[in-house]
């Protein structure tokens, strides 16, 4: 698993060469990585960010491609303009992207060796650390998450599980 790697998706989709989105790449059912994904969607205002649990169809493909076992991730990633991160540059890709976060960067000159090393750290132990859900968090059937949509109205976030999507009820089958 590279850092930074060029990864096959739609061009118009999240994450895509032409799109005007980035796709954060998370693992759906770490308590810490949902709540992380609820602190950047809070600070996005611009709406750019877009969040896909790894365990769900649209999320395993792009995690295969990038080496992470969608059944055990290990990291998650940030794709965005075609290019794919993963571990702490993903993290300070985002950061650098929110607003009042952008000093974050400065923590791209710790050598990646010992940024990912600490990244390790804190992914093996997460679970045990912060918990871990049976189910994916997922707001609305079209699986997309920044929080606030065009329209300026509000998602409301479901409890789902991982896996296919049931359209009508809003669990997973």
């Amino acid at each position: 698993m590279q850092a930074e790697q060029p990864i096959v998706v739609d061009p118009k989709s999240p994450g895509g060469i032409n799109s005007p989105h980035g796709l954060i790449l998370f693992d759906g059912v770490c308590i810490l990585c949902s709540r992380g994904c609820r602190f950047v969607s809070k600070r996005d205002r611009r709406g750019y960010f877009c969040f896909v649990p790894i365990q769900l169809a649209e999320g395993r493909p792009l995690a295969e491609q990038l080496g992470i076992d969608p059944d055990r991730p290990d990291s998650f990633a940030f794709v965005a303009t075609g290019q794919a991160y993963v571990k702490s540059e993903a993290a300070l890709r985002i950061a650098r992207e929110l607003p009042r976060w952008q000093w974050i960067w400065v923590f791209h000159f710790i050598p990646r060796v010992i940024r990912n090393a600490i990244y390790d750290l804190v992914a093996r132990n997460r679970y045990r650390w912060f918990g871990r859900r049976d189910a994916c968090i997922l707001p609305n059937s079209d699986r997309s998450w920044p929080i606030v949509n065009r329209a300026g109205e509000r998602w409301r976030l479901a409890l789902v599980g991982c896996g296919k999507h049931d359209e009508r009820s809003g669990v997973a089958a």
